[in-house]
């Protein structure tokens, strides 16, 4: 009677979310959660287990599908297995206290919820992810122990994230290749083909747009099409052998370039999709990624560059996209952009300002002062620009249009 109540328990683990909606838990975070055990009658028990566990693992076999031809692979027939453990937690939900004199817990029927938490290690844990040739995976276990009945099992995976910060002074930097490639084979050569492509900075987080920067110059006979990818490489690793695994995650496409011509990309955009962060940090499984800025060539082989790219998880806060693209282009402080705008423009300085008592008298009229326009009309006479806070002199020629007496009588001396 009692096997046959085991048989019908039910057993449910759920764990919490992150905290502040977080897209996974970090190093020193703890983890928390419910263990349910729903009986449908008396049952007795063992023990109740919880366990957690993080762990990274790599597999393959000789004549894997997926890896490209420079990846180094086993002997004929062997299997290649690494692991590397990153969390182990034990905890005893129920059992160990006093028991009855079978040393079994009884337990009433109905719902019984046994709470649980435990803290992550201090130090960074390697992000979760699933790949072609192995995976990064934590879960939380409850097993259940009963006599006369195999053992009840319920297994939960919860996600972790190593923070990656893109404002480090290494990923804020501007990365630049050029490449010059010769069309044509032996004394057939049409001319060639050469690319410069140019990022503003080397870190970037899941959804920004990364703005390129690129000059094509077409010199061959041919039409040639650039293009731009975002490509992810997985690296795994055992026993000395390497696997890899190279993919395309986002691309765009510029326009045609004809014989003769040249194209400029002035910050075409290719938005990240959502992927897995950079992970550098595993000895066994290693996940980077790479923008391609390449030329199709018929006939040829591609003209490409590639530019290494580190997908974070804490966005850039140094300045503003439009900010970064003009200073990283001409150098200049824009501290001005945020000067505000006065409420009354400031008048230009009058001509004795800009010029030295000596010289001002020499220029002195006997024509009587114009009028102030500005009490004619109804707005001021010059405009200001809203980019500039101050207004520039006004323009004036070094020849006096009226010229007098004491100018055309000044002595000129001649050097030998």
């Amino acid at each position: 009677m009692a096997a046959a109540a085991v048989e019908e328990a039910l057993l449910s683990l759920s764990v919490a979310d992150a905290a502040g909606g977080a897209p996974g838990y970090s190093g020193g975070e703890t983890v928390s959660g419910r263990v349910l055990v729903e009986l449908p009658a008396p049952l007795p028990l063992r023990a109740l287990r919880l366990e957690a566990a993080g762990r990274a693992r790599a597999a393959w076999g000789d004549g894997a599908a997926g890896a490209s031809p420079s990846a180094a692979t086993a002997g004929d027939g062997a299997r290649l297995e690494a692991e590397v453990s990153y969390l182990d937690v034990r905890q005893l939900l129920l059992g160990g206290g006093p028991a009855g004199d079978d040393g079994l817990i009884h337990l009433e029927a109905g719902k019984h919820e046994f709470p649980f938490s435990f803290q992550l290690p201090q130090q960074p844990l390697v992000t979760s992810f699933t790949g072609k040739y192995g995976s990064i995976q934590y879960c939380v276990q409850a097993t259940l122990e009963r006599p006369l009945a195999p053992n009840q099992t319920v297994k939960r995976e919860f996600q972790v994230i190593s923070h990656v910060d893109v404002n480090s002074p290494v990923l804020l930097t501007p990365i630049r290749r050029s490449q010059e490639k010769m069309v044509g084979c032996w004394f057939f050569t049409s001319g060639p083909v050469s690319l410069s492509a140019k990022i503003e900075r080397k870190g970037y987080c899941n959804g920004e747009a990364i703005p390129i920067y690129a000059e094509i110059e077409n010199c061959s006979s041919r039409l040639i099409v650039p293009k731009a990818a975002i490509f992810q490489t997985q690296t795994y690793l055992a026993s000395g052998k390497t696997k890899t695994f190279r993919q395309m995650v986002a691309n765009v496409r510029g326009n045609h370039v004809a014989s003769g011509s040249t194209d400029t990309w002035n910050g075409k955009t290719l938005k990240i999709p959502p992927v897995t962060p950079s992970i550098l940090d595993c000895c066994i499984i290693r996940v980077e990624y790479s923008l391609a800025v390449y030329i199709h060539i018929p006939g040829a082989k591609k003209l490409m560059l590639e530019l290494p790219l580190v997908i974070g998880t804490i966005p850039c806060t140094a300045f503003s996209n439009r900010n970064s693209i003009l200073a990283s282009q001409f150098g200049m402080d824009m501290s001005w952009l945020a000067l505000t705008m006065p409420e009354h423009p400031e008048a230009p300085p009058r001509y004795a300002d800009v010029v030295s008592e000596e010289e001002f008298s020499r220029h002195i009229t006997s024509y009587p002062q114009p009028v102030d326009c500005e009490e004619q009309l109804c707005c001021p006479v010059f405009a200001y620009l809203q980019e500039f806070r101050f207004q520039p002199p006004p323009l004036y020629s070094e020849i006096d249009p009226h010229p007098t007496e004491v100018e055309e009588n000044q002595p000129v001396s001649v050097m030998a």
